[in-house]
């Protein structure tokens, strides 16, 4: 029950989920699957699975336990009770079987709890690598997204720079330009060559990084779906973020205080090995021994003998039983288990020392990471503002030079501020929809994990 309740909470996926890549990835569906098919995520749930295995490792000692044997002894030389007498004959069956039931073993109840308990540790683990899994599938999903968007931009820019560039050739030919203009033009043009290659490539190699954590073949083709306005819309309407945030889900805090569970365990299993045991215990032998000629030593000669060995057969047959009790009681081990405790005492007071320093860490982080939110905000919403003062002074120096008022490195140079001011728009909507996944990250929240509305 507690493995199944331990899947559900951290969303398995009981079959590999099956999208359609040509419609499209979205990032739900990467998330969906990175947490069914990476290789990080399968083996935090195989361990949470082998946890089951060792439960029920553990939970076999209290089961009964049923031994058979067969022995067969053949006597080279048997023993003599006096010279020329001996016993036992000179082939013996021995055929045994034993049954013992636990039944007041505290060290196999406690270690029963132990172990429930590291089944929740590894359930933890598995939720922890998920969670960081969901983080890593974002940064690398919004990088594709940057980069698309970059290569949008670039590809903008060089269309207007195209048409400064037949502008100005016309009014070159018709003299009303000089070459130097039409030069400068096209020196623009072609620096925006390199920007656009290196734009291009960016996007195989961030899509390369999100097929890594998707498992996906390197030769998969997929394009992803929405932009970075989508998300960031998403959440500036759904997002909150507060320093005083609960931590009752941040996976190493919880971590810590499940492994002071576990020292918990372990000193009350060693105080256990303290009280007595009690088992139960059965035992039926059948056994088979030669038949020896005793009338030799009794008189009677050897025909009475011969006649006795008629009517006996040739192997003597037992089958003793018993059945009892035994009780185990430890009293002296020197000292042992005392300084067992003292350790396992001493090391959960490392451990909470530890948990207390995690935690005013993890709210450092937490008020860093708020802290990042905020500013990545404020620069994503001032260079909105930016981007549309440039478009704006980008139309005005158009229309000038068009009109012949300006001239064209103040045209290149507005077109410059423009293409900067969307880049840097962009790069600010990526900080800030990272910084805001870290944060979702520290805190741990699993309902959180997709959609952030």
């Amino acid at each position: 029950m507690l493995i199944s309740l331990g899947m559900v909470s951290i969303g398995v996926a009981s079959a590999q989920t099956e999208v359609r890549l040509d419609d499209g990835l979205s990032l739900d569906e990467a998330i969906e699957i990175a947490l069914t098919d990476n290789p990080t995520v399968v083996v935090a749930d195989k361990e949470v699975e082998r946890y089951d295995y060792v439960y029920n490792q553990v939970k076999s000692s209290l089961y009964p336990q049923i031994d058979a044997s067969a022995q067969y002894a053949l006597s080279i030389r048997r023993q003599e009770m006096a010279e020329g007498l001996s016993f036992g004959g000179k082939n013996t069956f021995n055929l045994a079987g034993n049954v013992s039931l636990p039944l007041f073993v505290p060290s196999v109840y406690r270690q029963m709890k132990m172990t429930r308990t590291q089944m929740a540790t590894a359930v933890e683990s598995a939720r922890a690598s998920r969670i960081d899994m969901v983080a890593a599938v974002r940064a690398a999903y919004y990088n594709v997204l940057l980069a698309q968007q970059s290569l949008e931009v670039l590809l903008e820019a060089k269309l207007t720079t195209q048409r400064v560039v037949d502008n100005t050739e016309d009014l070159y030919e018709n003299g009303l330009a000089s070459e130097y203009d039409y030069l400068t033009a096209k020196v623009q043009l072609s620096n925006l060559e390199p920007q656009i290659l290196q734009a291009r490539n960016g996007i195989e190699i961030t899509k390369l990084q999100l097929k890594m954590y998707l498992s996906l073949p390197e030769e998969v083709e997929f394009d992803v779906e929405g932009s970075l306005d989508d998300f960031k819309q998403q959440v500036l309407l759904g997002g909150d973020y507060n320093e005083a945030a609960d931590l009752e889900n941040n996976t190493t805090l919880k971590t810590l205080d499940l492994q002071l569970d576990l020292l918990d365990h372990q000193e009350k299993l060693i105080q256990t090995t303290r009280m007595p045991t009690i088992a139960a215990f059965g035992q039926i032998s059948y056994i088979g021994q030669e038949r020896i000629d005793l009338s030799k030593f009794m008189g009677g000669g050897a025909g009475a003998g011969t006649a006795a060995a008629v009517e006996q057969s040739k192997f003597w047959w037992q089958y003793p039983i018993s059945v009892g009790a035994q009780i185990s009681i430890p009293i002296f081990a020197g000292l042992k288990k005392t300084n067992q405790l003292r350790e396992v005492r001493n090391q959960r007071a490392q451990l909470e020392i530890q948990r207390g320093y995690a935690e005013d860490g993890i709210r450092l982080q937490i008020q860093q990471s708020v802290n990042t939110l905020l500013t990545a905000r404020e620069t994503m919403l001032a260079n909105e503002l930016t981007v549309a003062q440039a478009e704006k002074a980008y139309q005005i120096s158009y229309t000038r030079y068009d009109a012949g008022a300006g001239t064209i490195l103040e045209l290149n140079s507005a077109q410059l501020s423009l293409t900067q001011a969307q880049l840097n728009y962009s790069q600010s909507i990526y900080d800030y929809l990272s910084a805001y996944a870290e944060y979702k990250k520290v805190l741990g929240n699993e309902n959180e994990l997709y959609d952030v509305e």
